[in-house]
């Protein structure tokens, strides 16, 4: 098998500090800048990057999703609050209702909404495109962090509460217990198939969850790596992010580890990843502020 070819592209802004990245509807790879709080935009072709800055220098967005306006819209964890912006730059916020909620995570919800984790509130919430918020609670102590969507519910992991999560839209909700105690859930993403995959980071592995909430199990060769996100390929297979061992590791849908790449950037400090619309995929390279990007072909 090709070994997958490794690039990293700088940020333009010292000290960006990118997180959570998506593939826009114009082809565009939108991130938050943790650091300077910004919202980027990187072509994927030319890798001419944009960047917007928001009003609270200090707000730290992290999650962003495009929503079913063609804005993108994402989460100030310091400002507690939901943000919008236009794919030209023009930004509104809206203030949460719970102090200190702490939005994370966020997924364009099947009723056109966008739902989002409010971490230290302990609650999944909902913006609508006029920007209405409401707020369900979860289980106390649990602290929701990433939501994916299947079957029209809202699927999402508990970090502290070692259980994924299930929400329909009306706020009720169901918790699936994981078969390794504080394993610490984090991402969370649904697949070609259906399958929804997710990241344990203490548990050194990577889950999947059916629609009937069975809970399979993979381990990661590497120990210890600090497991921080995972994309799923057209062809199933899943890509992931090893922050403390500085790789990017590849496994089959059976569970067979592919391989474990070392990232050309020492320090990277990878957290999110995406799978682009030609194969490739692009990750957040936090520590170092670039994007690095993976060819599987070489």
């Amino acid at each position: 098998m090709v070994t997958p070819k490794i690039l990293s592209h700088r940020i333009p802004t010292p000290d960006a500090k990118p997180y959570i990245l998506i593939e826009g509807s114009d082809a565009a790879i939108w991130f938050c800048e943790m650091g300077p709080a910004r919202i980027g935009r990187l072509d994927p072709h030319t890798y001419a990057f944009r960047e917007f800055e928001l009003p609270d220098p200090a707000s730290a967005p992290v999650g962003i999703i495009e929503g079913a306006d063609g804005c993108y819209w994402f989460s100030e964890t310091r400002g507690n609050r939901i943000g919008r912006i236009s794919p030209d730059g023009e930004i509104v916020e809206f203030d949460l209702p719970t102090p200190g909620a702490v939005p994370n995570g966020m997924i364009l919800g099947p009723d056109g909404n966008v739902w989002f984790a409010e971490s230290d509130a302990d609650q999944i919430a909902k913006i609508t495109p006029e920007g209405k918020i409401s707020e369900y609670r979860v289980t106390p102590g649990s602290k929701p962090l990433a939501i994916a969507v299947r079957d029209g519910d809202l699927w999402f992991s508990m970090v502290d509460g070692g259980k994924i999560g299930r929400m329909r839209t009306d706020g009720s909700f169901t918790e699936y217990d994981l078969p390794t105690g504080n394993s610490q859930p984090r991402a969370i993403v649904t697949g070609p198939d259906g399958m929804i995959w997710f990241v344990e980071t203490s548990g050194n592995a990577l889950g999947r969850i059916d629609a009937d909430g069975r809970i399979v199990e993979f381990r990661v060769s590497t120990p210890d790596c600090s497991l921080r996100s995972v994309a799923v390929a057209a062809n199933g297979e899943l890509w992931f992010t090893e922050n403390f061992a500085n790789q990017i590791g590849r496994m089959a849908p059976d569970g067979t580890m592919i391989g474990e790449y070392p990232l050309p950037t020492a320090g990277a400090g990878a957290r999110a990843i995406t799978a682009y619309r030609d194969g490739r995929l692009f990750f957040s390279e936090h520590d170092a502020g670039s994007i690095g990007e993976i060819r599987p072909g070489g």
